[in-house]
């Protein structure tokens, strides 16, 4: 059963696609009546429009299914796969597009018609497709759902496209250059192709599980924010994100002689900034590590009864620090000041 949430999300996508078919039947009606190979380019990207958006659809209902044996951490990483495929559909698009181009401005001399009709028909499509498009984005930043904010981008990309594509053949109008219209084909199937591969390459990053830097940057805001004089400690930190959900490993170094009750109310501290922060879709495993002796130098605690050097400074957790398999030391605060005194940090 999907929550409220992901159910949402769905019905938002169903409306996405059925505007997608929408759109993509103004366009070739106003292809189909003009001629020109600029707006061949806009409906060719609406057949991609529709295959993502249905592809987006039913990855949302296959993210949406809760954990099972097969699939311990959910079935979230299919949302990267959707966005994948919608960029390599839209790559694909600006190929064709390229080739159309090429095509009209060296082999085919064919004149233009119909300009004004269909240049309102394809200014309607431009209008709704970002209206649509900023919806999307706005609803998949605010429940981090990755493949509705990869079809608001891909309806935003179509938008301006169409946007430059009006121009050029508002000057074919007014001048009678029929070349424009190939170039301007041209040109805009080059942004296509640029949107797929950015599209791809944000989809891989999250498949082979690439460090989100605002995840961590956010991750130790949150930390230093609540950071406990018991958190001696911090290091082996890890995001792996299923989707939009996000399975959080660390490492928390507590002081050695705490009982299981007492460590447990530091680790809830922790747990609960961290989902204060980022919500309930994050899972969480903090491990907690005994301090050592060489710990004493860099632990902030000052009433710590089982003290066996003197404190020298706490540790300032960073991005770079917190990802570290190793516990950190007296030589790692030495490193921080350092650095900091060269303007490195």
């Amino acid at each position: 059963m999907m929550n409220a949430d992901d159910r949402a999300n769905y019905n938002f996508q169903k409306i996405i696609l059925g505007v997608a078919i929408f759109l993509f039947i103004l366009k070739f009606i106003a292809w189909y009546i003009t001629s020109s190979v600029a707006i061949l380019t806009d409906a060719l990207e609406s057949i991609t429009n529709m295959l993502a958006g249905a592809f987006t659809l039913f990855s949302l209902y296959l993210s949406a299914k809760p954990k099972d044996h097969n699939h311990p951490h959910g079935h979230g990483k299919i949302e990267f796969v959707s966005a994948s495929v919608e960029g390599a559909l839209i790559l694909f698009a600006g190929i064709i597009i390229i080739y159309e181009g090429v095509k009209r401005l060296l082999f085919d001399d064919a004149s233009l018609s119909s300009l004004g009709s269909g240049l309102v028909l394809i200014a309607i499509t431009a209008v709704i497709n970002y209206i649509v498009g900023y919806l999307a984005i706005k609803r998949g930043k605010e429940h981090n759902v990755l493949p509705l904010i990869a079809g608001g981008k891909h309806l935003h990309s179509d938008t301006y496209s169409t946007v430059g594509i009006i121009i050029g053949l508002l000057l074919v109008w007014l001048t009678g250059w029929q070349w424009l219209d190939a170039a301007i084909a041209l040109i805009f199937g080059g942004i296509i192709i640029h949107s797929g591969i950015q599209i791809i390459r944000e989809s891989i990053a999250g498949i082979m599980d690439e460090v989100d830097e605002d995840l961590i940057e956010e991750f130790i805001e949150t930390v230093n924010e609540h950071r406990s004089p018991y958190w001696v400690d911090l290091h082996k930190v890890r995001f792996i994100k299923y989707g939009n959900h996000v399975h959080l490993d660390a490492h928390l170094t507590l002081p050695w002689y705490l009982n299981m009750r007492e460590a447990h109310v530091e680790l809830d501290k922790m747990t609960k900034a961290l989902e204060d922060k980022f919500g309930e879709k994050h899972e969480m495993y903090i491990h907690t590590d005994d301090c050592k002796p060489f710990s004493c130098e860099i632990c902030a605690l000052q009433e710590c009864p089982q003290r066996q050097m003197k404190f020298v400074g706490e540790i300032e957790w960073t991005a770079k620090l917190v990802a570290e398999d190793q516990r950190h030391t007296i030589e790692d605060l030495a490193e921080q000041k350092i650095k900091r005194i060269e303007g490195r940090d």
